[in-house]
Formats: C-alpha cells, structure tokens, sequence
C-alpha cells in the first residue's frame, strides 16, 4: 500500500509539474489551455492527496499541513474556475474552515520552532511553517471577503484562481527542484536552473496578475468613457429637441 501509494506521489508530481509549465506558458483560456490545466488539476489532487496519507503513515505533521494547504488551494481555485455566477456555497464555508485550521496549526508550529533549542519542529525550521502560514491566512481572507460580498465575479475570480494554482504549483516545483536536488545532474545544482525553476511559478503568478489587474484597468477606462460619450449624446440629442 505504502510503495503504490509512494508511486502514485511521483508520478502525479512529475506530471503536475510537467503541465502546470505548460498550462502556464499557453494562451489563457484557450482549448490547449484548459486540457493542460484539467491535467495539472487532476495531478495534483492526486498529488496532495497521496502526499498528507504517506505523512500521516510516516508521522510527519510538516508534511500534512502542506499536503493539505496545497490540496487546498487547488481544489478552491478550481471551483473560482469553474464559477460562472455570483453566489457561494457550502464548499466556499469549508474552504475557509480549512484554511484557518491550517494557518493556525502552521503559525503555531512556526513559534514553536522559532522558540525551540534545536530550532525546529517536526525536522522543519520556522520560515516554511510561517510562510505557508501566512498563506493560509491570506486566502482565508480572500474567503472571507468573497463570503460577505455574496460571491466574486470577474477580474476578483480570475486573480484568485490564478493565485491559488500557482502558489500550490510553485509548492509542487519547490518539493521537486529544491527539496530532491541530489537526483538531478551537479550541473544544474550549480547553475541555479534547479532554483529557477522552483520560483518561477510564483514569477509567473506574479505576471499573470499584472496582465489581469491592467486588463481589468483598460476596461474599466473604456466603460467610463462609453459612459461619458453616450452621456455627451443624450445631452446634445437634449438641446436639439429644445431648440427645434
């Protein structure tokens, strides 16, 4: 059970890496697009799943919070995905539940280790438990906003979806290039290719929000200038009238 499921792990990561790369370099929205991301989405459900189930054999609770925030934030930026109208559901009130255990245990276990003789806790040093913690609490925030308004729409559901996948793809790439670096060639470790690639998700992420906050701006200046000129138009249709 242990080696399949091990299997399973290795090979839904070398694929999820593998299209998450390709799902990011591809015209966003097109067909290509969305079969890349249904196999990045698929790889690393079963990526994370299979990660927090051979954590919880070995006892490794590091590991189990990061399977979970990963598995996480895939599964919620997928629905953002797949939402096509305003509105929330109970799946919206989970993934806030579940994003606030997980911040909580993170930023918990990050004090502990900080404040620990031999600085650790669970073999892991306090940054990655305060960073993933902090990403934790940053979607639960996004959570909670999205909860009060009702739902998001537009540029809000594209900058969270976007968001969400890639820090989880970034998390995949870093456990891949960073964490495993003995199995690839001295070459790359001593280039940085293997740290490249570990962030270049989260540099990606980076561009692709820049691309949707500027897409949104133009738009939303185009609306108020069709705004301003029909207005100019019903004004002068106005005079017209009144002078004939």
């Amino acid at each position: 059970m242990r080696s399949l499921l091990l299997f399973l792990h290795i090979v839904a990561g070398t694929i999820g890496v593998l299209s998450g790369f390709v799902a990011a370099f591809l015209r966003k929205g097109s067909r290509r697009h969305a079969i890349a991301g249904d196999v990045f989405v698929v790889a690393m459900l079963a990526l994370s799943s299979s990660g927090v189930i051979l954590a919880i054999i070995k006892s490794q609770p590091g590991n189990i919070l990061g399977g979970a925030l990963t598995l996480c934030l895939v599964a919620t930026a997928l629905m953002s995905a797949r939402r096509r109208d305003e509105g929330t559901s109970i799946f919206d009130w989970g993934g806030l539940l579940a994003c606030l255990t997980i911040g909580a245990f993170e930023m918990t276990y990050g004090l502990e280790a900080a404040l620990s003789p031999t600085g650790l806790k669970y073999d892991y040093p306090p940054a990655p438990y305060l960073i993933f913690g902090l990403v934790a609490l940053i979607a639960a925030t996004g959570d909670v906003r999205m909860l009060v308004r009702g739902g998001i729409s537009g540029a809000r559901r594209i900058a969270r979806h976007l968001w969400r996948m890639c820090f989880a793809f970034f998390i995949a790439a870093a456990s891949v290039f960073l964490a495993r670096q003995q199995l690839f060639p001295a070459l790359l470790r001593r280039t940085g290719v293997l740290v490249l690639l570990s962030f270049l998700p989260l540099l990606l992420m980076i561009f692709w929000l820049i691309r949707v906050w500027l897409k949104n701006r133009d738009s939303c200046r185009n609306k108020e200038r069709g705004e301003k000129s029909n207005a100019a138009l019903s004004a002068g249709a106005m005079v017209h009238l009144r002078n004939a």
